[in-house]
């Protein structure tokens, strides 16, 4: 198990079956920096075009379709002490009669004190001059090559990840791939200083980050939608519109999820489900919505337990 420091030189703003910055073992452990979503770097250099720009794509020895890349989001340090945000909210979140009273789109900063575990507003009205809230560093988009040899916008996101912009793919997290083209092909950028559900304002708060991250293989994987897992819970995210298409696809991958890794039948697992389930609006803003689907794990392990499966 390795750790490889890799300085990007050029990035992508499609996920494709492009040939691979860098090579690694099941189990390699990378450290490198993302740009933000307009392209710049931790010096405010625009370093490719905006529309969020990915470092990679980083190939795993033995990675073929059907086989899952497990990615673990070990840490994520902002490399720069601003990060950008618009206002006011997204047209999409608000009713459509409304639209026409909203103020212009403006641009904001925010400063972002690393120490002290902060972002605080720059600007704004004296009311909410110096707001702060809590640095919460989040990847809003990441994933591994589409299927076919397509090459998608990283505006969008689908079974193979993407722009999901979900604020639990934070440190800590693990999430699951499905590999489509040989190597699987992993792609991340997009970091957001934080953000709450929805990316209701079609930003997070962007800057660039160095991030660490771990790559695992998993032969022989049966997810058709990301998978997440943290210490708490299991997640499936899925993407689509209008914004039940992804609620039934993630439902449906949780379903599987449950019924072929822990044995249980379709019955048994909607008695689950339905007392326990909890959903998240990941991103309601860019051409495909995204829904998450959670199952906390104690719940999980007692219900199991109560079946002699525990």
């Amino acid at each position: 198990m390795a750790l490889h420091r890799f300085v990007p030189t050029t990035y992508s703003n499609v996920m494709a079956t492009l040939p691979p910055v860098l090579t690694v073992a099941s189990g390699d452990t990378i450290v490198t920096t993302t740009l933000d979503a307009a392209g710049f770097d931790h010096d405010g250099v625009q370093k490719a075009p905006r529309g969020n720009p990915m470092t990679g794509p980083f190939a795993v020895e033995g990675a073929e379709p059907g086989d899952a890349i497990i990615v673990t989001i070990d840490r994520m340090t902002p490399n720069r002490a601003t990060g950008w945000t618009y206002s006011p909210l997204s047209q999409q979140v608000v009713d459509p009669r409304t639209v026409a009273d909203l103020p212009k789109s403006e641009r904001f900063e925010w400063a972002i004190d690393a120490g002290q575990g902060t972002v605080t507003l720059i600007g704004g009205s004296e009311r909410i001059a110096g707001w702060s809230f809590p640095l919460a560093p989040m990847i809003g988009c990441f994933g591994v090559a589409p299927a076919g040899g397509q090459a998608i916008s990283t505006a969008t996101s689908g079974p193979y990840g993407g722009n999901m912009d979900y604020r639990r793919f934070a440190p800590g997290a693990r999430i699951a791939f499905p590999v489509s083209e040989k190597g699987g092909l992993f792609f991340l950028g997009d970091g957001h200083a934080g953000q709450g559900d929805g990316e209701i304002v079609g930003t997070g708060i962007e800057t660039s980050f160095e991030i660490e991250f771990t790559l695992h293989l998993r032969k022989n994987a049966p997810g058709r939608w990301p998978r997440c897992e943290s210490e708490t819970e299991i997640v499936t995210i899925a993407s689509g519109r209008p914004l039940d298409q992804p609620l039934q696809f993630a439902t449906t991958e949780m379903l599987r999820w449950i019924v072929e890794d822990l044995g249980v039948d379709a019955v048994e697992a909607s008695h689950l489900l339905g007392q326990m389930v909890r959903y998240d609006v990941a991103n309601v803003f860019n051409p495909a919505y995204c829904v998450a689907c959670r199952l906390e794990k104690n719940e999980i392990t007692r219900r199991m337990s109560l079946l002699g499966q525990g």
